[in-house]
């Protein structure tokens, strides 16, 4: 992970400041920074979306192909995720730097993001046993300055949204086989519902309090991070404590509280801005990830 050195002076500066519910750059403990959200910024994918939250960009795209369900579960298809830490983000991701942050951040996304309660799996399964859709989920990190679950999180949920799978039809061959033919009218095609896939709100504990959507700079004065994946009813999917130090019990608890309502209330918003800028249709400005 990106990190920043911070002397004790600032240190003072910023715990005092969120102790009094003031950070540096002038939000409350529970605010976000400035959100940008794009989707259909890649042309070769099924589905894209690039996101800025603060001076952090990620960009994610969505590869749809068939492949060969899973034998525990024959009926259902699943999602594969790959995080590539570019060197363009920070000088420590030049090399092998990012490889492992990489692979700890695809983890967790497979954690949140592949069940059947966050993404219709089933609706994936084009014939049981046999054929159903595999969706490769590919994250480019471009820019870090921290808070990296949270944009991921909203990237995958917009890049999901824009996902269009091509229509399939099964036909029988003259030796009794099975056949799979796919529709190449780009207007026929099957869309994925998002309504229950999850958000991640990252919640760090600075001092006595904990702060939502932290700077590289705040993350310095953290003792430890819990990440909690939030569903548009509240609903917490999936629980992760980051970072060297502890939390007591009563901190959790009001983590997770807080992590609730900031999470449900992220879910609204989004769906509404991804709507508005679906229904412009060609009429919307691209602004292009690289813009």
């Amino acid at each position: 992970m990106a990190t920043v050195k911070v002397s004790e002076a600032e240190k003072v500066y910023i715990l005092h400041g969120i102790r009094d519910d003031l950070r540096v750059d002038g939000r409350s403990c529970e605010d976000y920074r400035h959100m940008e959200v794009e989707t259909d910024v890649v042309s070769n994918t099924d589905g894209s979306a690039r996101v800025s939250l603060g001076h952090t960009a990620v960009l994610v795209g969505v590869k749809a192909e068939i492949g060969k369900p899973r034998p525990l579960v024959p009926d259902e298809g699943y999602l594969e995720f790959f995080v590539d830490c570019s060197a363009n983000a920070t000088p420590e991701f030049e090399g092998r730097g990012g490889e492992e942050l990489g692979i700890e951040l695809s983890n967790t996304l497979y954690r949140v993001f592949n069940n059947k309660n966050s993404v219709d799996l089933k609706g994936l399964c084009i014939s049981a046993g046999e054929h159903c859709w595999v969706l490769y989920v590919d994250v480019l990190l471009l820019q870090c300055d921290g808070n990296l679950y949270d944009a991921i999180s909203v990237a995958i949920k917009a890049a999901l949204f824009n996902t269009k799978i091509p229509r399939v039809h099964m036909s029988s061959d003259d030796e009794g086989g099975k056949e799979v033919e796919l529709s190449d009218d780009p207007f026929d095609c099957v869309r994925l519902s998002v309504e229950n896939v999850p958000c991640i709100v990252t919640l760090c504990k600075v001092g006595h309090r904990h702060v939502v959507d932290a700077t590289l700079q705040e993350k310095a004065c953290s003792v430890a991070s819990l990440i909690i994946a939030v569903t548009h009813r509240g609903t917490v999917t999936c629980v992760k404590k980051v970072g060297g130090g502890s939390l007591d019990p009563e901190s959790i608890f009001e983590m997770t509280e807080a992590g609730k309502r900031v999470g449900k209330a992220l879910h609204a918003p989004l769906m509404k801005l991804l709507q508005q800028e679906e229904s412009l249709g060609k009429k919307r400005e691209k602004v292009g990830f690289l813009g």
